[in-house]
């Protein structure tokens, strides 16, 4: 897979990814060879590029509820976009709630993981992807920390509104991504705080919406601001450390112009490294809501050598069951004994984080039956451990495996 700027766009090229309209209806399909009039579509949105699939490269693939991912992606910012226009023309936004609603529905009850696959951002479509997948992401976490739905409608109001200032950015600043100096970053404030005022028209119109327009001002503020003076209350101080993890973690792993996306095993690395600004428990919670290691995940280890993952580990993403090829062999990553021999260095992804390889492949490696009995054990252990304790080793559960 590669990227290639819309200049550059040929009649033949296969997508690498679907596009959708506003409405969620397929427009071209993964695979789909570029025409005159698909790269003029392309124009028509306003991309600035798109991802192309190499001459000889296979189809990568996509389960329902990727496609589910990426459709609804693709809905909800064309209806945030409409909600942005009508907050800087000062009109009603009646669509914001069902907006909120469509994400607590979708991704604000899930009993279990999914694929965070990031979209590539534009700095004029940067603050309403940004803000969809800052918003998605706190409905699960949310969600998994069993919040009252009040409470996740404020949060999610508040991670898709707090960036309409974005659009008042000089485009130059943009552009330079994380490369910023004093002056711009300034000017994002500045600008940020001139959409909380446009904002401030809206506080009468929903529940919700004065505890969602206070969270977005000690957001914008930060730990150094206040808000009208006051010292903002520990719940308020709460939901902001929630939203941090949220929004550093899509700006990590998602492409922006100057800024290549790290991988989630990278991305939490950087969020552990500040357990201050990104409280701990809000992290590990975000690891519960997304695969990060996931079965038949391509993995660089430590010592140079790669593999796959044969079993995640919903308990601890980075000790899975790996096969490492340099010796076929399979490690149990539960195991201090495996451990001190590898350790998983990262995570091989797609320039929009897709994972390299999918779950046929873990059949090329694992033709034994008796490895294939081994690996069904694993899984079966790890789900009882997670079900009955919760605790983080399993390796005495499966201590036949080795």
């Amino acid at each position: 897979m590669q990227f290639v700027v819309t200049d550059e766009l040929k009649t033949g090229m296969r997508l690498a990814k679907p596009i959708y309209n506003k409405n969620g209806v397929l427009l071209y399909d993964i695979n789909s060879k570029l025409t005159i009039p698909a790269i003029n579509s392309i124009n028509n949105f306003g991309l600035i590029g798109i991802y192309i699939l190499e001459p000889a490269e296979p189809v990568p693939p996509l389960s329902k509820e990727d496609i589910a991912f990426e459709q609804l992606q693709t809905v909800f910012i064309f209806k945030l976009r409409d909600v942005m226009d009508k907050i800087v023309s000062r009109q009603k936004i009646t669509e914001l709630s069902g907006l909120i609603d469509d994400i607590v529905r979708s991704y604000g009850r899930l009993d279990h993981r999914v694929n965070f696959n990031q979209n590539l951002r534009s700095p004029e479509d940067f603050v309403y992807k940004h803000a969809i997948s800052t918003a998605i992401l706190v409905a699960m976490i949310t969600s998994r920390l069993s919040f009252s739905i009040q409470k996740q409608r404020t949060m999610i109001a508040a991670a898709l509104l707090y960036g309409v200032g974005y659009r008042y950015v000089p485009r130059q600043v943009l552009e330079k991504g994380e490369d910023l100096d004093k002056v711009d970053r300034e000017s994002i404030r500045n600008s940020l705080e001139k959409g909380l005022d446009f904002l401030s028209n809206y506080r009468g119109d929903f529940d919700f919406f004065p505890r969602a327009l206070a969270l977005m001002q000690v957001f914008v503020d930060g730990d150094g601001g206040e808000l009208n003076h006051l010292k903002p209350d520990e719940d308020l101080v709460q939901m902001r450390t929630l939203m941090r993890v949220a929004d550093q973690f899509d700006r990590l792993t998602a492409m922006n112009i100057g800024h290549y996306p790290v991988s989630e095993i990278e991305a939490i690395r950087v969020l552990d490294k500040n357990p201050t600004l990104y409280h701990p428990v809000y992290v590990s919670t975000l690891c519960e809501c997304i695969h990060i290691c996931p079965d038949a995940a391509r993995v660089d280890f430590t010592d140079g050598t790669k593999g796959i993952v044969l079993v995640e580990n919903p308990i601890d993403f980075m000790h899975p069951v790996v096969l490492r090829f340099s010796d076929n062999q399979i490690y149990d990553l539960t195991k201090p004994a495996h451990q001190k021999k590898i350790q998983i260095k990262d995570i091989m992804k797609t320039m929009d984080n897709r994972v390299k390889m999918d779950k046929e492949t873990i059949k090329q490696f694992v033709p034994d039956k008796r490895l294939q009995e081994l690996t069904r054990i694993f899984r079966q252990a790890l789900r009882e451990n997670e079900k009955y304790s919760g605790k983080a080793s399993v390796g005495n559960l499966v201590s036949h495996l080795s």
